[in-house]
C-alpha cells in the first residue's frame, strides 16, 4: 500500500482541550485533502504539560481518542499522538495510534522522562518498545525526549519497525539537536522518521517547530519552519529497501558485543 505520510504542526495551548481539539482536526483534515493516510500530531496535543490538571485531562483522554477514531473513518486517516493515560501506575505520556478499528493497542507509554522539567516526578514511565502491524506498515512509537536514546529507537527497528513517529515538545535552545537527532534516527535504523513537533510558546519556553520527514537516507522529504503547518510526503519503501540492500548495516552487525 501506497504510504503518504504528514504532521500537524500546531501550538498547543496550555489546559485548552477545545482549542487544541479543533486545531487538531482543522490540520487532519487539510492532511486528508492531500491524500494523506498517516498523520501525526504532536506531544501531549490536547492541553500540553498543564500538571495542576493533569489527572482531569487524563480522564478525558479516552473521550478525544473516540473523536480521532471518528476522524479516521471518515477521513481514511490513521493517526498518531501523544496524550496523557490514567494507568494502574499513574498518569503515563502515551502516544497512540489511531485508524478506521479505533485504537490500536498497546500505546507505547514515554520510557524516558525529562527530569530537568519534572516529567520523572508526574508521570508513570513506560518499561517497553512498541511496534504495531498496520495496514501501512510495521510502524514505531517513541516521544520526544526518548529521541536521545538510540538504545529505544534500534530496539523498534530489531522488532521489526519501518517507520518512526516521534511526537514532540521539543524548544528552540535545542533545535539543532532535534534536527540532528531525527536524522540519525533514520539513517542509523535504515527506517523512515516522522517527527511532529510543536510550535509556539509556554511561558518562557518557546517551541522550535521543524517537524520532519526523514528519508532512511537522512533526506529531509518534508520540513516546517516555526509556525503552525501541515507537512506531508511521500514514503518509498522501495527506496528502503535499496538503502538496506546497498549498505547492509543490519547484515553487518556483531550484535554479540552489544
Amino acid at each position: 500500500m501506497k504510504v503518504t505520510a504528514g504532521v500537524v504542526q500546531m501550538d498547543v495551548r496550555l489546559g485548552d482541550v477545545s482549542g487544541n481539539l479543533a486545531r487538531a482536526v482543522s490540520g487532519l483534515r487539510r492532511l486528508a485533502g492531500r491524500g494523506v493516510n498517516l498523520a501525526a500530531l504532536p506531544e501531549m496535543w490536547s492541553a500540553g504539560f498543564d500538571y495542576p490538571r493533569l489527572t482531569e485531562h487524563a480522564e478525558r483522554t479516552p473521550e478525544l481518542l473516540e473523536r480521532l477514531a471518528r476522524e479516521a473513518r471518515e477521513l481514511g486517516l490513521s493517526i498518531v499522538g501523544s496524550l496523557p493515560e490514567s494507568t494502574p501506575e499513574g498518569v503515563a505520556n502515551s502516544s497512540f495510534f489511531v485508524d478506521e478499528k479505533g485504537v490500536r493497542r498497546p500505546p507505547y507509554r514515554k520510557v524516558h522522562l525529562f527530569s530537568p522539567t519534572g516529567e520523572d516526578r508526574r508521570f508513570a514511565a513506560g518499561d517497553r518498545a512498541v511496534v504495531l502491524d498496520t495496514p501501512l506498515g510495521r510502524i514505531g512509537l517513541i516521544i520526544c525526549y526518548d529521541l536521545r536514546f538510540p538504545e529505544i529507537a534500534r530496539k523498534t527497528a530489531e522488532m521489526g519497525a519501518e517507520i518512526l513517529v516521534i511526537p514532540a515538545q521539543w524548544p528552540v535552545a535545542r533545535a539543532r539537536h532535534w534536527d540532528v537527532l531525527a536524522t540519525a534516527r533514520a539513517v542509523e535504523n535504515q527506517v523512515f522518521v516522522i517527527a511532529a513537533n510543536r510550535c509556539g510558546a509556554d511561558k518562557d519556553t518557546l517551541f522550535a517547530g521543524r517537524s520532519k520527514i526523514v528519508s532512511p537516507w537522512g533526506n529531509i522529504l518534508a520540513r516546517a519552519g516555526k509556525r503552525p503547518a501541515t507537512i506531508s510526503a511521500s514514503l518509498d519503501f522501495g527506496e528502503m529497501a535499496s538503502f538496506r540492500e546497498k549498505i547492509p548495516c543490519w547484515r553487518d552487525r556483531k550484535s554479540i558485543l552489544y
